[in-house]
């Protein structure tokens, strides 16, 4: 019985690392100069259950592009929104996880003379919003210059999901 279960770890093992070296980077032109590069995030100080500062770094291959901290974050999902205010850059977006709570924040950001900023104001999201597939931002095809922007908020005892479309430049 030894000489399967062995075997058995060890494969199960390579198989896990196999699929954490083959988690999709996305990529993207995020400074304008024409020239695609990789994003990626890396959590530090933070356990299973979030104790700790849970920051999340966002990091780019290109080492010219400065990398910026979201905290509380236990990682998350990252997203290139495209050029959102039609600057030339593509944007960021971040799904932060948490520990609790189906109640999360969408983050939009995009690249200043400065550094990274927020794009629009952080944007409330709940677990009913993704599931029904309603993302939280997109570029408003009706009006030049504004975005669609699908929030979650509690109303009536009830969760609602609602869009407007914001004007960002």
């Amino acid at each position: 019985m030894k000489k399967l279960i062995i075997p058995i770890l060890l494969f199960s093992g390579s198989l896990v690392m196999a699929q954490e070296e083959s988690q999709e980077k996305i990529q993207g032109d995020f400074d304008g100069n024409g020239t695609k590069e990789y994003v990626d995030a890396k959590v530090t100080d933070c356990s299973d259950e979030c104790d700790g500062k849970c920051e999340t770094t966002i990091y780019f291959s290109d080492k010219s592009i400065k990398p910026f901290t979201i905290a509380p974050a236990k990682g998350g999902a990252l997203y290139n929104l495209g050029d959102l205010n039609d600057d030339g850059k593509d944007d960021i977006g971040f799904y932060p996880n948490w520990c609790t709570s189906c109640w999360h924040p969408f983050y939009v950001y995009t690249l200043s003379k400065t550094g990274w900023k927020p794009l629009v104001p952080s944007i409330s999201t709940h677990c009913n919003q993704w599931e029904a597939d309603r993302f939280p931002i997109r570029k408003d095809p009706k009006k030049k210059g504004n975005v669609i922007i699908t929030t979650s908020k509690w109303e009536n005892d009830d969760i609602k999901i609602t869009s407007k479309s914001v004007k960002v430049n």
